[in-house]
């Protein structure tokens, strides 16, 4: 019995039910929780009670909620397509009963803009007393960016040296300033100090203060600034060989304005302040006013670009190589009801699920993507709507 418990409701958990949905040969039964159960009983409406069997309110920042949850749905992995806040309070509560668990994002503290995987992979030694699998991260980016380095590493070199994430939006949603995935954690990454990995150390930045125009395959060419990204800890930490690691992302000069405007007025501040007798933090405020990123799909044109570039040598030479994939908005809106960034997290999610469900990825303790095998993962990538491809090039960026 494949029955999975699925916390969250948002734009990727949509993408997360519906997949799930279509694939009863590795998901027999989908349960659905939320804080908001209203959301929950939208998609099962949308995907049917046959496949949705169950929907729930949970209040997943409680441990103890969760833990009596599972034991109520008995499923045999949890998704965990909530907050990052939440991670560590469902990874408590799968320990507690026994159960396996995905997530698609590192966790990081609600009262500082910080993420790191050093609070997950403390969990190591009791996943495997326990005999339960966590795996980390089974996004795009984090996430197939981590199996498509793997599947690099295996298949095109003797060594890897240098790696290069790239991530570009090249759709068009309409809107002067929206965030395609959940405003708080969407502002707070990219408002961070970038950080890369150079010589073995790390080495920061001011926030989005380096710049490369590059050329993106189904795009064109977009500014692309570099972040820090939660996959870079990880890798730099299973490809000892990297002599430098950093991530790419594209935003447009509108985008930008208006997140120096926001950012110069104190709206994507934190810390709490007082108003009207209470109090408040003035980025969970510019979220409730955002658009949701959920309902960006309807009339999103364009496409997005997202892979990896790796460096390295294959018989004593050096070669480079470029594994993207490219996603468009409106096709994947009429697959699903979702714009591709919430497809290109989601699909990841259920094939990496499906996989560990079916053994081929199950092993107590608690990993990353890029620790097992990528063959397979990369052949269901294929089939279930995120096509790649390998072209062999020159590098864009300098050494």
């Amino acid at each position: 019995m494949s029955r999975v418990l699925i916390i969250g409701a948002g734009g990727v958990a949509g993408v997360v039910v519906k997949k799930c949905a279509m694939l009863p040969e590795y998901f027999s039964e989908i349960h659905l929780a939320s804080r908001t159960v209203s959301k929950c009983e939208k998609l099962q409406e949308e995907v049917g009670k046959d496949r949705v069997v169950g929907v729930y309110q949970v209040d997943a920042d409680q441990a103890s909620e969760v833990a009596d949850l599972i034991r109520k749905v008995q499923p045999s992995l949890v998704i965990n397509v909530a907050l990052p806040y939440q991670d560590l309070p469902i990874m408590d509560a799968c320990l507690e009963t026994g159960v396996h668990y995905l997530d698609t994002a590192n966790y990081e503290p609600k009262d500082e803009a910080k993420f790191e995987y050093s609070w997950q992979w403390a969990y190591q030694d009791k996943f495997k007393e326990k005999g339960i699998m966590a795996l980390l991260g089974a996004g795009f980016d984090p996430g197939v960016t981590n199996v498509f380095t793997a599947y690099a590493a295996k298949h095109y070199f003797d060594e890897v040296h240098y790696l290069d994430i790239v991530d570009c939006n090249g759709g068009d949603h309409g809107q002067a300033f929206a965030t395609n995935f959940n405003p708080e954690i969407n502002i707070r990454e990219i408002t961070q100090r970038g950080k890369f990995w150079e010589n073995g150390e790390w080495h920061e930045t001011d926030p989005i203060s380096v710049r490369e125009d590059l050329d993106y395959p189904g795009v064109g060419v977009r500014a692309s600034y570099l972040l820090f990204h939660e996959e870079l800890e990880s890798l730099v930490k299973h490809f000892p060989t990297l002599k430098r690691a950093r991530f790419w992302m594209t935003f447009g000069e509108q985008y930008l304005t208006h997140l120096r405007v926001l950012e110069n007025v104190g709206m994507t501040s934190i810390e709490p302040i007082e108003f009207q007798g209470q109090k408040i933090v003035p980025l969970e405020f510019l979220k409730a006013v955002l658009p949701n990123p959920g309902s960006l799909a309807e009339g999103y044109t364009g496409m997005t670009c997202i892979g990896t570039y790796v460096t390295g040598i294959k018989d004593g030479k050096e070669k480079t190589i470029f594994i993207y994939n490219n996603c468009d908005h409106a096709v994947c809106n009429a697959e699903v009801g979702a714009q591709a960034v919430s497809y290109t997290t989601g699909v990841p999610a259920m094939i990496a699920a499906s996989m560990m469900l079916q053994g081929h990825w199950m092993k107590p303790g608690v990993w990353n993507m890029e620790q097992f095998d990528p063959d397979e993962f990369m052949e269901r990538l294929n089939k279930y709507g995120l096509p790649w491809k390998v072209v062999e090039t020159e590098s864009p960026f300098k050494r």
